[in-house]
């Protein structure tokens, strides 16, 4: 039976009808704001011993959140589509409003349950009601003892909508209004969005890539202070809470990934101990492709070894990823079958969408939608089945309790990372000619080099940055300067030249709700690769086992997800070694191929 012919555009009219100005939207908005009063008061007056009532308040909670989550996806959708529709933005600052107002009556809830003795707080963790939800409502109850008063976290969560979470927004604005004269693949001048400009920096045409790339830095720079100033602000805000609450500056992004800090170290001191073999992948592509060293535009540079590169029409590209999932889970594939079938997935390429790509869940329904813009290259392809795996995460998680749902990012990146890696293997294997081979290995190692590397880069120059902003605002040659080192620390120098204007023009440093929106990934790819090397090893179908490990993301630490699933201690460097070690082969058929 001949499959369904799929489209590039999703749909997202079955959550409520008529776009940003729906009038369903706003009923769902007024609907949701009073029963969100109605919870507030209802906290305010529990007296922390009522166990009944606090089982009813539990399930408000997580009822509201899952409402607030399901609209804001919508408005998200909607931004992300289409950055003309500027309504958008007042609906975010309002859904804003109601999400510290529902933090509010949640921080009060949790520092309420504090009053009961350990002993009595236990005996109702183990009741049929909590149990399943015990590990959630004893981190909220935890996390209430790094903390301010009451009042003091109230006027903190109320100021973060017009502070950082402003800030952020502002950054949205910013970008949608740039516009970048460059020459496309076909000779022509044309004028892009920033999204559209992306793309050309991945030409596998020197000269398309590198005019783009200077057009690029230029435009970023003529905006410079503006971005400077986004920035600053966002940080600043983020770090007098932090200097009010005594935290360190990473201790909030420990505890939203609940990670330890000393896997974090572990991480990053074995991909620094594995550089050498990536540096010699670097210097073998730049010969590759004629060049004495690679540029910052060249290192994602496809290979173009034979006359044409292969692509794939959405179609094609979504049935090569449904036949290569079913191969290691029937249900995976499945599943993107469904998501392809239903319009899941916004994909064209066009004016005035937002960059990058991303998979948000609408979990009153119990669905996802993806969007990036797909051009039918191995890399778009590769992005597909990473947003497809973003949406399987969320699709096993939905007969979970909602609050156990809320997994942290760095496991959130471990599913999407994994799909990817199954598409990028089976690519290769199926490669038509040793050529093609070489092309999509390297694309597939390139990965490698972007958690090795860029991602690092990231890592080292928010950190070195927030540091730097407690003595005062820095400036946008500053700014500069700390991207540009982090840069050459992370590439070992290897470089001919950098791009120090990248922390204007990666959203990821713009983003409020999440610090430190960096290592997550890195973290997720090698978590990934190991879970991938432990598949390998396993007899007969890992496909159960793999799902009972993402269904228990939301409800431990990630030292012990790592501990029940793979037997495995993540603060010593020998799982990590061990996944490095996956990638070093890559790298060594790579360099034999290419001899």
């Amino acid at each position: 039976m001949s499959k369904k012919n799929y489209s590039l555009s999703w749909d997202i009219d079955s959550f409520f009808k008529g776009g940003s100005h729906s009038a369903e939207l706003q009923a769902k908005l007024e609907q949701t704001s009073k029963e969100l009063a109605a919870f507030t008061t209802a906290v305010s007056e529990w007296d922390g011993q009522d166990y009944t009532v606090f089982t009813e308040l539990t399930s408000s909670y997580a009822n509201l959140g899952m409402a607030t989550f399901q609209m804001g996806s919508f408005v998200e959708c909607f931004s992300a589509a289409d950055a003309s529709d500027t309504y958008s933005d007042t609906l975010l600052n309002r859904l804003g409003s109601l999400n510290a107002t529902l933090q509010n009556a949640s921080n009060e809830l949790s520092k309420k349950t504090t009053l009961l003795s350990d002993e009595h707080w236990q005996q109702w963790l183990e009741t049929d009601a909590l149990k399943e939800i015990a590990f959630v409502l004893d981190e909220l109850r935890t996390n209430q003892t790094f903390l301010l008063s009451d009042k003091e976290e109230t006027l903190i969560n109320n100021l973060s909508v017009d502070g950082y979470a402003g800030w952020s927004a502002h950054y949205d604005t910013l970008v949608h209004s740039m516009r970048f004269d460059v020459v496309n693949e076909q000779g022509e001048a044309v004028s892009l969005s920033a999204g559209q400009t992306d793309n050309l920096l991945n030409s596998a045409n020197y000269d398309v890539r590198h005019n783009a790339f200077k057009v690029w830095e230029q435009t970023w720079q003529e905006k410079g202070a503006l971005f400077a100033d986004t920035l600053n602000h966002l940080i600043g805000f983020r770090l007098a809470k932090y200097q009010a609450r005594e935290w360190d500056i990473l201790d909030e992004s420990l505890r939203l990934n609940r990670l330890e800090e000393a896997t974090l170290n572990s991480i990053w001191d074995v991909v620094s101990n594995n550089k050498a073999p990536v540096l010699a992948f670097l210097e073998r592509k730049a010969k590759m492709l004629n060049l004495d060293k690679l540029g910052w535009v060249d290192v994602e540079a496809p290979l173009t070894l034979t006359d044409t590169q292969t692509t794939l029409t959405f179609q094609e590209g979504a049935e090569f990823i449904e036949e290569h999932f079913a191969k290691f889970s029937p249900k995976m594939a499945e599943f993107a079958r469904n998501a392809f079938e239903n319009n899941w997935i916004e994909a064209e390429d066009r004016d005035n969408k937002r960059p990058g790509g991303f998979c948000t869940e609408f979990p009153e329904d119990g669905e996802s939608r993806i969007f990036m813009t797909y051009d039918g290259s191995a890399n778009t392809i590769s992005t597909l089945a990473h947003e497809l795996g973003h949406a399987f995460h969320s699709h096993v998680m939905r007969d979970q309790s909602p609050l156990n749902r809320d997994y942290a990012m760095n496991v959130a990146e471990t599913a999407s990372t994994f799909a990817e890696i199954l598409i990028s293997d089976a690519a290769i294997k199926v490669a038509a000619s040793k050529e093609e081979h070489i092309q999509l290995l390297e694309d597939k190692i390139q990965h490698s080099v972007a958690f090795f590397m860029n991602i690092h880069s990231r890592f080292l120059f928010e950190k070195r940055f927030h540091k730097a902003r407690l003595d005062g605002a820095v400036t946008v040659e500053g700014l500069n300067k700390l991207m540009e080192d982090a840069q050459k620390e992370a590439y070992v120098d290897s470089l001919k030249d950098y791009h120090p204007t990248f922390w204007q023009s990666k959203l990821h440093f713009y983003i409020d709700d999440i610090p430190f929106y960096n290592y997550p990934y890195t973290f997720g790819f090698l978590f990934s690769a190991g879970i991938y090397a432990h598949a390998g090893t396993v007899e007969g179908s890992y496909e159960d086992a793999y799902i009972a490990l993402l269904q228990d993301t939301g409800s431990m630490t990630t030292e012990e997800l790592a501990q029940k699933h793979l037997n495995v201690d993540l603060t010593k460097p020998d799982f990590w070694q061990a996944a490095v070690d996956i990638i070093l082969k890559d790298i060594d058929e790579f360099l034999e191929l290419t001899k």
